[in-house]
This record gives C-alpha cells, structure tokens and sequence, in this order.
C-alpha cells in the first residue's frame, strides 16, 4: 500500500506542474457537446446558416427569403405585444379537441376491431375508403352540413387524424404474441384479465405511434381548416400575412407551427418512455 501511495504521488504532483487537471475544462466540454449535436443536427443547422448567410448577402430575394434574423425578431415582437398569442390559444383548443375526439373514438374502436376478426372484416372495407378519401376533399361537405363555424373546423380535423389512431391500434392488437395469450389461459385468465394484462400492455406502443401521427397530421389540417372562413388561429394569420405581403411575419407563423408540432411529439415521446419503460432498448 505504501508503495502505490507513493508511486501515485509523484504523478499527480507532475500533472499539476505541467498544468494538467482531472477536471475538464470548458473547451473539451464544448467539444463534447458539439461531437454529440453534429452528427444529429449537422445538417440542419448548415442549411439555416446557408439561408442566414443567403439572404444577408443576396443571393436570394430577401423579400421572398428575409434573414432568420428578422424572422425572429418578426416572431418575437408578435408573441410580445399579444399579437400571436389568442391566435395560439384558438388553435391550440381546435386541434387540442380534434385531437382528443380522435384518441376516444379511435383507441376503443381499435382495440374493438383487433381483436374480433369478423368486425374488421365488415367495417375494413369503409374504413379504407374514407381513409383513402382527402379531409380537405370533404371539407366543403362538412361547411355545408356543419356550417362554417368552429364545428366544421374540428370535425375536418378530427376526420384526418382519426385513421392513424385506428389503423395503428387494430395493428397494435393484432400483432401481440398468441404465445403469451395462449399461456395467461393456461394460467386461468379470463377474457378481461388477458385484454387488461397482456392485450392492451402489447399493443402501447404501436398506439403511441398513431398519437404521434395523428398530432402531426392535426396540426397540418388546421392550416388548411384556418385558410377558408376563419378570421384567428395561426393558419389564419399565415394567409393574412402572405395577402399583406408580411413576409417575416408570414415566416415568423410558419415556424411557431413547426415549434408546436416539435412540442408536441416530444411530449408524446416522454410519455411513450414512462408508460413503455419495459419496450425501450436499455430496459
């Protein structure tokens, strides 16, 4: 012990007189951090600089194409004086409700619908039709059913994100290992102990990557919900905007778009890992 001791001490006390530490500094720390986000987010933050640097210089129209700069501060200044933030909250609240009528209808129906071949079997074929049929095709129906108020707006959107749901969580269901459900009979569970244990645990994640297609989807139809007959809501404003020729304000909507949507899946991505602990890899 005594010999390790004081084989140990003369290096520490070397690398104290060359300068060197064990605590990492700031600079290795920021290369960490950049070996870490490049390989992920190379791309994209080279074709953000590529439209910084493009429209500084201007090898793009900047009328067209303003600098991210101006964007931002066009974003900035309308979340700041209150501009944009009633139009977040109507949209928000329209694909929010579209968004949770489709979850209700769609994860019941579908853990329904796996699970007994013969209701597939007779509702299949119109469920693939009205899939294969466009929300925004049908929209002008549901105007002149529904009017053009708040209920045609969210049942459009409810229209187009209910597939995803359904569809993932038929295919969820139908995808669990008979294996396991032929062995909780063995063990003497009932039907509802099999769907409650086995059925239903199975089947989360393929359902949470419907949720994660359906939030996407809701979001992009209430742009095209917020284009025709709506006077708030951000799609209402990116129209707005592009009609006044408000390019960085135009801009400034789209990208608060992508950031709700971004928000969105990433909630749904926590929740997928805390539900689904026992599917994730270093489980």
């Amino acid at each position: 012990m005594a010999y390790e001791i004081n084989q140990t001490l003369p290096r520490s006390f070397s690398r104290l007189k060359s300068g060197e530490s064990n605590t990492p500094t700031f600079a290795s720390h920021v290369r960490s951090v950049l070996a870490s986000l490049l390989p992920r987010y190379g791309l994209l933050i080279a074709f953000l600089a590529l439209w910084q640097v493009s429209s500084t210089r201007g090898w793009i129209n900047p009328a067209i194409f303003p600098p991210l700069n101006v964007i931002l501060s066009a974003l900035w200044t309308n979340l700041a004086n209150g501009a944009l933030l009633d139009d977040i909250v109507i949209s928000l609240q329209r694909s929010g409700t579209a968004f949770a009528f489709a979850v209700v209808v769609g994860i019941p129906l579908g853990l329904f619908m796996g699970q007994f071949r013969a209701v597939e079997q007779a509702l299949d074929p119109i469920l693939q039709l009205f899939r294969q049929t466009s929300a925004l095709a049908l929209y002008p129906v549901f105007i002149l059913l529904l009017g053009l108020g708040e209920t045609s707006k969210i049942f459009v959107i409810f229209w187009a994100t209910l597939f995803p749901v359904l569809l993932a969580t038929i295919g969820g269901v139908k995808e669990v290992d008979r294996k396991l459900i032929e062995m909780a009979r063995t063990y003497g569970a009932g039907p509802l102990t099999i769907f409650r244990r086995v059925i239903l645990p199975a089947s989360v994640p393929a359902i949470f990557v419907g949720l994660r297609l359906s939030a996407t989807t809701a979001l992009l139809l209430l742009i095209a919900a917020e284009m025709i007959g709506a006077n708030k809501g951000i799609g209402f404003q990116v129209m707005n905007a592009q009609y006044n020729f408000q390019i960085p304000l135009m801009f400034a909507a789209i990208l608060l778009l992508a950031f709700l949507g971004l928000a969105a899946n990433g909630l749904l991505v926590l929740l997928q890992r805390s539900l689904c602990r026992w599917s994730q890899p270093n489980a």
